[in-house]
C-alpha cells in the first residue's frame, strides 16, 4: 500500500467526509479509493463488455414481428 500526504481543499474535504459517513468507512483514504473505484466504473461503462456483445447478437438472430403501427397494434389510437 502506498501511503501519501495530500493537501485539499474545503470542498473536497467536505464532499470525502460525506462519502466517508454516507458508506460507514473507516477513513479518508477508504473515501478516496471509493470515489475513485466509481469514477474507474464510470468510465468503463460506455464501452461494450464482451458478455453484452454476445447477448445482442443472440438478440439480432432471434426472428421479429413487423409492426406497421404500434399504436394501433397495442390498443393505443
Amino acid at each position: 500500500m502506498v501511503q501519501a500526504l495530500i493537501e485539499l481543499n474545503e470542498n473536497t474535504n467536505r464532499v470525502l467526509n460525506i462519502v466517508k459517513a454516507k458508506f460507514n468507512l473507516k477513513d479518508k483514504g477508504e473515501a478516496i479509493e471509493y470515489v475513485v473505484n466509481e469514477y474507474i466504473e464510470f468510465e468503463n461503462e460506455p464501452e461494450l463488455k464482451p458478455d453484452f456483445i454476445e447477448k445482442i447478437k443472440k438478440i439480432k438472430k432471434q426472428k421479429s414481428i413487423r409492426v406497421e403501427s404500434f399504436a394501433k397494434r397495442y390498443g393505443l389510437s
